[in-house]
């Protein structure tokens, strides 16, 4: 299925002058069924001749953590190409964009299929909730900061880290995976200096920390920072959640063989509450497939100025 693509659209003046090219975009609340809640995502549609500099302008125009940007597919069985945008940088992969995007490409039930840089992204949707199969299975990367540089970072004392080891996997993006003690330990996270620049350069660069706590039988709670990308702290972080899998199975949090489902809150400590859905697939104790679902509920409609 093709995406419906947006014509340009030309603005007017009040003497019906040309003024300027515009596209259409959208802004949905992702990971939530609840407007304001969730994490906020800006669609734009018609981008095919978009410049890569025009569309960092408009995602920095946005300035949300991310901005996806609708292209006709090279492979016209596929639903649309897309890119993904921080306000300071382009990114192959994002969990949020492709739920929000699928959603509102798709109807009610259906099976799309985005081209993204990472890869082909299929996502299947059945009443209301989109759920993607990650392009990349986790992999383990061996830079990691010891735990005392971790926790300082955070703003905590290393007492608040539980005893599980620090991980930090690639599959697309890349993040570093810390699990804290308690929820308090949770809530009290401050992305503190010089640490979490001592962080970055432990792990080779990597600035994204994903700090977690299993709150019960297969439930976790967690929150993501990545300031280098603009995001001082993250709602719900689709990305993040996927490679989870990877901490989860390394730290001994999955069976050898099966498939398990855990339910996901972020975004609780911002005031933007979302629930994500990771679903992970083993056998003889490697990954072989990653899911993550959620709904998402759009909240404006609009054009903006080409750059």
């Amino acid at each position: 299925m093709s995406a419906p693509l947006a014509p340009r659209v030309q603005a007017r003046d009040r003497a019906g002058n040309a003024e300027a090219h515009m596209l259409d975009f959208h802004i949905y609340d992702v990971f939530t069924d609840t407007p304001f809640t969730g994490n906020p995502l800006a669609i734009v549609e018609g981008a095919d001749d978009l410049s890569t500099a025009q569309m960092q302008t408009i995602a920095r125009q946005f300035n949300l953590s991310e901005t996806i940007f609708i292209q006709t597919p090279d492979d016209p069985a596929h639903t649309a190409k897309v890119r993904i945008f921080f306000p300071t940088a382009e990114i192959p992969f994002a969990g949020h964009p492709t739920i929000g995007c699928a959603l509102h490409l798709a109807e009610s039930s259906a099976q799309v299929v985005l081209e993204e840089v990472a890869g082909l992204v299929p996502v299947t949707i059945l009443d209301g909730t989109a759920e993607f199969t990650a392009p990349k299975i986790p992999r383990a990367q061996e830079a990691t900061p010891d735990p005392a540089t971790m926790a300082a970072a955070l703003g905590l004392p290393p007492a608040d880290l539980a005893p599980t080891a620090i991980g930090h996997f690639e599959g697309g993006p890349s993040f570093l995976y810390v699990e804290l003690a308690t929820l308090d330990a949770l809530s009290r996270c401050r992305i503190s200096e010089p640490a979490y620049t001592d962080v970055m350069r432990a792990s080779g660069g990597t600035g994204a920390i994903y700090a977690y706590l299993p709150t019960g039988p297969n439930a976790i709670q967690g929150r993501m920072f990545d300031p280098p990308a603009g995001i001082t702290e993250d709602p719900a972080t689709g990305s993040a959640t996927a490679l989870l899998a990877g901490q989860l199975n390394a730290v001994g949090g999955l069976p050898a063989t099966g498939t398990t489902a855990f339910a996901l809150r972020q975004g609780v400590e911002m005031g933007r509450p979302s629930n994500l859905r990771l679903t992970i697939d083993t056998a003889e104790g490697e990954i072989e497939a990653v899911r993550v679902a959620g709904q998402a509920v759009k909240i404006a409609s609009g054009q903006i100025r080409i750059p």
